[in-house]
């Protein structure tokens, strides 16, 4: 039931689409015509689109990414959609398949093709996925229910139309019951999908879980009742579930709250589900992301947001850039992230600005200038340390040397976390940054290793296996510079790469 199938590759998309009014100005200083949208260059984004929740799959070398494809006519969510597909083998180049699962018509529950689990079982390939009808509340049937199709070659599904097993159980909203995710429970023989669903009531009451169906053969199922309900958030989306080593690991995407990405871990699926002290993977730019594991790998597959307008000081909107994380385990079993090595070895070659650098800012902040000429489209690395009594340093980019404007990753020391922000945010405020904040241990004396990559208006930023992802609509300039403040700050081994090899 595939529809299309082109075979285009694409990579970093430099035509500039229609789309949400832009009011960026980029390195060169030239300020866009309003109306049109400007695409990153290495993160995936395809034309006239934007990229909204991913349901990854893998085989062989491929990493297959079915995803929603929003148009914005007029507005996020403005015209109904299916899943499209992409394939790539390194997150640098990828293959446009075109529609993978259309979506239904205005009359039938699948009129929007919600979010889902790729899965392969039973001797097929299985798509479990949230059919929604946005008029349907109106009729007193409920938006949100599971449906089913199959495959046998990952590109040309057929729905089944079976009779519908996952409608919302009785206590649950009915609009809010989505994200299917399963998996296999050897331990049981049996298979289980989990989704996101909330209590019947006011959206104010944090309801929130993970609900549980289990099956032995992926047709029968039955409802097991609340897999996780912790009554911390409003919704849980994007429900993923999977083992690594010894541990189990339970992500959502709270629908509430902080807006972004948390894990729970355990050593078995009945719990208890343990919170470590950093239970993210990322800022609230950074939404709805679900892993795959393929070749040793584990793969986070999230998109970084788009603001209203494309500015700076407004609010996030649903969908933008995908942008991957590749997830470890660290001794204690908590989770780390990291650059893909095919993202970072996609870079021309690294040029070394720093060798071993003082930055003093004793008693008052001091800015080095690390790099001009940047560009947009550059990946910069680099140990640091700073000395003790140390107030704060940080990282700032698309700088301005005159006017002193442009943005920072800023570390204030006794806050133990870095934040995201306008340099200087003035006039108040310049730059929305809620939630753009990472938790990080900071202690004189240790090194930071920091990884920067700057695509257009993206910043990703992992210090130490912690990430976090912004957006940058004003380039004021094209500078890299590292600051400190009431102390000193030790850099060296600084590179710096300047746009991608040539294919």
């Amino acid at each position: 039931m595939r529809v299309g199938n082109s075979q285009d590759t694409v990579r970093h998309q430099t035509a500039h689409k229609s789309g949400n009014p832009a009011t960026a100005q980029s390195a060169s200083g030239r300020q866009p015509t309003i109306g049109v949208m400007i695409m990153p260059k290495l993160y995936y984004q395809f034309p006239g689109t934007w990229f909204g929740d991913c349901m990854p799959f893998g085989k062989g070398n491929e990493f297959f990414l079915y995803h929603q494809r929003d148009n914005r006519n007029p507005e996020p969510f403005g015209e109904p959609f299916g899943w499209d597909l992409a394939t790539t083998s390194d997150f640098v180049h990828y293959k446009d398949c075109g529609v993978a699962v259309p979506r239904g018509g205005d009359d039938e529950q699948d009129q929007f093709i919600f979010a889902g689990s790729v899965f392969e079982g039973e001797g097929q390939y299985h798509i479990f996925y949230t059919g929604y009808n946005r008029d349907y509340p109106q009729q007193g049937k409920p938006a949100q229910v599971l449906m089913h199709a199959v495959s046998d070659d990952l590109y040309h599904w057929t729905k089944t139309q079976d009779a519908i097993t996952f409608t919302p159980q009785e206590g649950y909203d009915p609009d809010d019951w989505r994200d299917p995710w399963v998996i296999r429970d050897d331990e049981h023989d049996q298979y289980l999908l989990i989704l996101g669903a909330r209590k019947i009531g006011s959206k104010t009451q944090q309801t929130g879980r993970t609900v549980k169906f289990t099956s032995k053969d992926l047709k029968n199922w039955t409802f097991e009742g609340d897999f996780w309900a912790p009554n911390l958030y409003t919704m849980h989306e994007m429900p993923d579930l999977f083992k690594m080593g010894d541990w189990w690991y339970h992500i959502v995407t709270e629908y509430s709250d902080r807006h972004k990405m948390v894990y729970r871990m355990a050593k078995s699926l009945d719990g208890p589900w343990i919170a470590p002290d950093d239970d993210a993977f990322d800022g609230s730019a950074y939404y709805a992301g679900r892993t795959f594991e393929l070749g040793g790998r584990r793969i986070l597959f999230g998109w970084v947001a788009t603001k209203e307008d494309c500015d700076d000081a407004k609010n996030f909107e649903w969908a933008g850039t995908f942008v991957p994380h590749e997830v470890y385990q660290r001794a204690d079993g908590t989770l780390g992230v990291r650059i893909p090595d095919t993202v970072w070895d996609a870079f021309n070659e690294r040029e070394q600005i720093v060798t071993n650098a003082v930055i003093d800012g004793t008693d008052a902040r001091r800015n080095a200038v690390l790099a001009e000429g940047c560009g947009d489209l550059y990946s910069f690395e680099a140990d640091v340390s700073f000395s003790e009594g140390t107030r704060s340093f940080g990282l700032r980019v698309y700088r301005d040397e005159a006017s002193e404007r442009g943005y920072q990753f800023i570390f204030p020391i006794g806050e133990h976390r870095y934040v995201f922000e306008g340099s200087p945010n003035f006039p108040w405020f310049n730059c929305m940054n809620i939630g753009l904040e990472r938790p990080i241990e900071l202690a004189a004396g240790r090194e930071y290793h920091i990884q920067l990559i700057v695509d257009d208006t993206i910043a990703t930023l992992y210090v130490n296996g912690v990430a976090l992802n912004a957006r940058m609509y004003q380039h004021p300039g094209d500078a890299l510079s590292m600051f400190v403040t009431d102390g000193t700050l030790t850099v060296t081994n600084a590179t710096i790469a300047r746009g991608l090899k040539e294919v």
